[in-house]
């Protein structure tokens, strides 16, 4: 399916085949690219895949996470070789990824860069109870979360919060709010560039009300993939959110262990907050959610909780034995089972996620209306609130 540029004209549409063309000349892709006229009636369509040899040849079914190895990439160095990868697992992918214009296509691969680039900056601590955040920045209020103080810029707020090196402090968070930060601070630092305006209504959004969870996933995400068509098992592209499920009944009712959040950061790597320096693969991500079930436990009050020891212990005695290794890894890379189901199902989600349009005109990102402003005196920014972590 790959990538489809819509005009409003075949003129304007040419228009914006020829701006892209000439980005995928700059990055040396143009020679690799099949582009085709794939107009309707009352839509200009320009459509942009793979071609089919070079296909088979670095992605064969659908597989992106070796395409740094077969290119010799080397995006933790070269931010245009991050925008390679992204242009190519976008090319590759089996789910049409449609663009209303250039200017969106390209604000959708910086977002994608921006994702990668503050995730593999992000480290934090894990807690599904305990909330924290930077006082200069931040305050609380049971009602709206945490706020900006009015002034504060949100782009500074998020690096300080996320990025140790910034704020020389770990912060508590839950996988899923933490992936919600690097997602917010990705987008605003495209919004900066393409869309002040939107930048602006987010700041005041961030005054007011945060917007998290469900809400967070309607206004600034979109999911490709689903139960019925899922998308390969190995297909990803960098700055995906994406899910892994456990697919064990009992460490799953663990809070926090249900599954894990993670972004795709290309090369075959997913993010890891918790230990930034030691990136998940595909085979470790599955080895360490298989063995939560190992690591369950009941604590002297009598709650079920996992003890990490346990399973780093699990999954070293693992790796010293292939055949497990493999069995475990089979096991665990087919697609999760439905929601509330635990019979034959591993860990993969058929499905992903990625930020919506942001730029003037046709961004698809809306704000929910302000809410009214809270009094000036607020709770600490530190907070026993799970459903804020």
């Amino acid at each position: 399916m790959g990538i489809r540029i819509h005009g409003a004209t075949r003129e304007a549409a040419a228009a914006a085949s020829g701006r892209f063309l000439a980005a995928l000349a700059a990055l040396g892709l143009d020679p690799y690219v099949r582009v085709s006229d794939a107009s309707e009636e009352a839509d200009s369509i320009i459509r942009y895949r793979l071609r089919d040899d070079f296909a088979e040849t670095w992605a064969p079914d659908s597989d992106t996470t070796h395409l740094c190895e077969q290119l010799a990439l080397d995006t933790k160095t070269r931010s245009e070789d991050i925008e390679r990868e992204i242009l190519l697992a976008l090319l590759l992918s089996p789910h049409p990824f449609h663009f209303p214009s250039y200017e969106e296509l390209r604000s959708a691969v910086n977002i994608r860069r921006n994702i990668v680039e503050a995730a593999r900056k992000t480290a934090l601590a894990f807690d599904t109870a305990q909330a924290e955040r930077p006082e200069e920045y931040w305050r609380y209020h049971e009602t709206t979360g945490f706020t900006l103080h009015p002034g504060k810029p949100i782009i500074p707020a998020l690096i300080q919060t996320t990025q140790p090196e910034e704020s020389g402090s770990l912060f508590s968070f839950s996988c899923y709010r933490a992936t919600e930060y690097v997602i917010l601070l990705a987008i605003a630092q495209e919004l900066a560039d393409c869309n002040p305006a939107l930048l602006e209504q987010l700041q005041q959004q961030w005054e007011t009300r945060a917007i998290m969870s469900g809400e967070f996933h309607e206004v600034f995400l979109t999911e490709y993939g689903t139960m019925e068509t899922p998308l390969p098992p190995r297909y990803y592209v960098p700055g995906d959110r994406l899910w892994f499920r456990n697919p064990d009944d009992r460490s799953s009712d663990v809070s926090g262990y249900e599954g894990s959040w993670v972004f795709y950061l290309g090369d075959g790597k997913f993010s890891n907050f918790w230990k930034r320096n030691q990136p998940y693969t595909l085979t470790s991500k599955c080895l360490e959610i298989y063995h939560w079930r190992h690591g369950a436990c009941h604590n002297e009050a009598g709650e079920l909780q996992i003890d990490e020891a346990r399973v780093d212990a699990h999954v070293a005695e693992s790796l010293n034995d292939t055949q497990e290794v493999q069995r475990i890894f089979g096991a665990m890379m087919r697609y999760r089972d439905p929601k509330g189901v635990y019979a034959d199902g591993g860990c993969i989600d058929t499905s992903r996620e990625c930020p919506r349009w942001v730029c003037p005109g046709t961004a698809a990102v809306v704000l929910p209306d302000a809410v009214a402003p809270l009094a000036a005196r607020m709770p600490t920014a530190a907070v026993s609130a799970a459903s804020y972590a």
